[in-house]
This record gives C-alpha cells, structure tokens and sequence, in this order.
C-alpha cells in the first residue's frame, strides 16, 4: 500500500455519498499517475429516475455500480484508463471485474468485502493486483 492509498479510498467513500441508492452506496474513483482520471458511485443511467430500488427494497436490474460508470465515464473523456488504479469503496463483482480487466486497469484498491468473491477471484486471474485496506 502507497502513502496515497488510504486518501483515494477516503474520497471515493465521500463520493459514494452522490448516490440515491438506499441499499448500499459505493463509489469508485480511477488514478492514473497520481491524477484522478475518473469517478463514478451506483445509480441509475442517464435520463433515469434516481430510484434503485423498487416497491420491496430490491436493487433494480438496470442500476450501474460504481465501477461501471467509472470506467464509461473515462471511456467518454478520451482519457486511456490503461495502467490506472481502480479505488472502489467495496469489491467489485464479476460484472465490473471483466469490465476492469477489458479497460486495461493493473491495480484495484477495495476496502469491503462483496458477498460473492468471483470478481475478486477473476481479477487475481487475469493478473490485476489487488489491495482491500481498512
């Protein structure tokens, strides 16, 4: 762990505070050469209503975790998230963890566990170095 760890974990935990999902909010920051590329939390797509959850607490099936919006967002930028640290407030699940590996991110900094470790599990796999801290 790198002295600037622990502050990128903190701000992407203040920017998980964005998200309208009850549930759970995370948020997830991109850095690329100490300079942050990107940022996303959980939410609803664009033109969406910020509801995500429906009538009985259930996470709606087309809500966008952290990561996801993350790595489109710098996708839309024109910035190369080739290289980058992935700060994500909690693990990421297989889903984002392809989306990971497929952007080119080397490095993915967590801090809570997910109930499901396949994502952590792939990404080891596939070689991207891995980091949950407190």
């Amino acid at each position: 762990m790198n002295k600037f760890d622990q502050s990128y974990i903190e701000m992407a935990a203040v920017w998980a505070r964005n998200s309208y999902c009850k549930r759970r909010q995370v948020g997830a920051l991109l850095v690329k050469d100490r300079m942050i590329i990107s940022d996303g939390y959980n939410g609803t797509p664009a033109g969406f209503e910020n509801n995500c959850e429906d009538e009985n607490g259930v996470t709606r099936p087309y809500v966008l975790h952290a990561e996801a919006n993350a790595i489109t967002k710098v996708a839309k930028s024109g910035n190369s998230s080739s290289g980058a640290t992935l700060y994500v407030t909690a693990a990421p699940c297989l889903e984002c963890a392809k989306l990971i590996i497929q952007a080119g991110i080397r490095r993915v900094v967590y801090r809570d566990e997910y109930r499901l470790t396949d994502g952590v599990d792939l990404l080891r796999t596939a070689g991207v170095e891995i980091e949950q801290v407190d």
